[in-house]
């Protein structure tokens, strides 16, 4: 009995850990990759859905570590003490 119980906690922990890595990549591609296509926006979406934590891995690797989307920062060198207004 003891044994069902810890193998049910370790899923548990998984499906959360999961659940959050899921949560992470829907954010991270409709709120921080702006210049991704909407149609590679839903495929990651539902890689994400489908694949969890793995998902999560493969969309770090292939978006996320290689900058592929991410606007560049724009220096104010004009004048450095003003606010930079997106």
């Amino acid at each position: 009995m003891g044994m069902f119980f810890a193998l049910w906690g370790i899923g548990v922990i998984l499906w959360i850990i999961s659940l959050g890595s899921m949560i992470w990549v829907i954010y991270d591609v409709l709120t921080k990759q702006k210049a991704m296509p909407d149609v590679e926006k839903v495929i990651w979406i539902i890689v994400a859905l489908f694949l969890g934590i793995i998902g999560a891995v493969v969309y770090y690797i292939v978006v996320k570590a290689s900058h592929k989307y991410e606007e560049k920062q724009v220096d104010n060198i004009e004048n450095p003490d003003e606010p930079i207004v997106f």
